[in-house]
């Protein structure tokens, strides 16, 4: 790092014994002198090039026209240095910077030089968006000068979502009618979907005809608390977590040295296990080839299982708690599935057989009905259906992914299984209390997705850089 320094004098003033004279003692100090040979900052400053800054930013800036601008390099380290220290606003660290001799050293500031105003910050937001990119590529260029240090194998991925509070009160919200969209992995079923119809036809000799048209998406509107402060977040409502406006930055974490791999950020109100598959499958293809992902309860859904098999991951999470909400008086448990005959056997001895698959917004369901009948002279008939029951028959469905989630819940008694669950919930949960404690990831001060997203790959960014330091040590 070249620098120019300044010498700075000090006047001491010193009174003579004995008498009113007063003695000018001259100082001949430099910044380096000042900073000490072991801060981290000198660590930091050795270890992270952040050149690329250059690259990213060289079409924003005119050579020929307008004032000479502050370096971008200086700006991404004022920012820096802001989530290093756990300094919450832009102002604050201004006024650090201005009475911190490490912080000006490692901005490259002299001790008389003038430190960038905090509105800098605000105005390189405003009149240059394109500048946000540079924290991505910062991440990216961070995790992957770790993998080059030997701290990221792929070997477990494990994941989990915090929430951070969003700038904007619970008075602000207002419930505002919003179309239900349908899942987030609508495309991705259609080619599932082709797949369990030509197994169909193995199994029962029939199949409807081929999709010519996409299923219609779900035209029912629904209600959602919308801040008019900030309209991009969600209202978060979970039991055990703050309710209110909030962010959920989902992380995933390799689990040698804790390094963060991959992070998307969503609104406060959507589920943990929408974001999954898009961040597992951009981390395997281009970050790291992935051998195994552990999870808690919120990501165990089907399709995770059959997509993470497909790809040869294997999945270690907790099985979510199942809640039959059948109305009938006899539940789910009542019947038994006989794989060999493929069917399911009812309390009184009558077989439900494989009639159809169905397909939902966010799922695909093998679905079994029983005879007719065979429902009308059971005895167990007012247990089994409800009075005002149309089909007169019952029904049991189970999801099409399901071998491959059994697959995995299979080796839920194997110690290597147990070991990566507590290595998610040491890693994980961790990682988010150090980020939380140090590193500004408690809430946000400014509004909307973008703001949201670039705080939280900030707060990421510094955590990953001293733990690789560290581990250089």
């Amino acid at each position: 790092m070249t620098k120019s320094f300044k010498v700075r004098l000090n006047y001491d003033i010193i009174k003579e014994q004995g008498g009113e004279g007063m003695q000018l003692r001259y100082h001949m100090v430099t910044i380096e002198d000042l900073m000490p040979a072991g801060h981290f900052l000198r660590k930091l400053e050795a270890a992270l090039d952040l050149s690329f800054v250059y690259e990213e930013t060289a079409q924003m800036y005119s050579r020929k026209h307008g004032r000479p601008p502050i370096d971008p390099v200086v700006l991404v380290k004022y920012l820096l240095v802001g989530f290093l220290y756990g300094i919450p606003s832009e102002r604050q660290i201004e006024q650090r910077i201005q009475t911190d001799v490490a912080l000006r050293w490692y901005l490259g500031l002299d001790l008389l030089e003038r430190v960038p105003d905090h509105s800098t910050i605000s105005q390189l937001r405003r009149r240059k968006p394109g500048f946000r990119k540079v924290f991505r590529r910062l991440f990216e260029e961070v995790v992957r000068q770790c993998m080059e240090r030997g701290l990221v194998s792929g070997r477990l991925a494990a994941t989990d979502s915090t929430h951070v509070k969003a700038s904007a009160s619970r008075e602000s919200e207002y419930l505002a009618e919003v179309p239900e969209e349908p899942g987030v992995y609508w495309e991705r079923l259609d080619s599932y979907e082709e797949e369990g119809l030509e197994e169909l036809a193995c199994r029962t000799g029939r199949r409807r005809k081929k999709r010519t048209k996409q299923i219609k998406r779900d035209k029912r509107r629904t209600h959602k608390r919308v801040s008019s402060t900030d309209p991009e977040a969600g209202h978060m409502n979970r039991p055990g977590k703050p309710r209110g406006q909030h962010y959920l930055s989902h992380q995933t974490v390799d689990t040698d040295n804790g390094i963060i791999i991959g992070l998307t950020v969503t609104p406060g109100d959507v589920y943990d296990s929408a974001p999954y598959l898009e961040q597992i499958e951009h981390i395997h293809k281009n970050v790291i080839p992935l051998q195994a992902a552990a999870a808690d309860a919120a990501y165990d859904f089907p399709l995770a299982h059959r997509v993470l098999e497909e790809h040869g991951i294997d999945f270690f999470v907790r099985p979510q708690p199942v809640h039959d909400r059948t109305a009938a008086e006899l539940k789910r448990d009542a019947f038994s599935y006989d794989e060999t005959q493929d069917v399911y056997l009812c309390p009184n001895g009558k077989h439900l057989k494989l009639h159809s698959l169905r397909r939902s917004a966010s799922g695909l369901y093998w679905v079994y009905l029983a005879d007719k009948q065979d429902c009308r002279s059971c005895p167990l008939r007012k247990k089994c259906l409800r009075e005002k029951d149309k089909r007169g028959a019952r029904k049991l469905e189970h999801s099409y992914f399901t071998p491959a989630r059994q697959r995995h819940l299979a080796r839920w008694d194997d110690a290597d299984y147990q070991e990566a669950l507590k290595m998610r919930q040491i890693w994980c949960e961790g990682t988010f209390a150090a980020q939380k404690w140090r590193h500004n990831l408690i809430r946000i001060l400014r509004r909307g997705f973008e703001a949201a997203e670039d705080h939280c790959l900030l707060s990421a960014v510094v955590l990953n850089l001293k733990r690789m330091i560290r581990a250089a040590l």
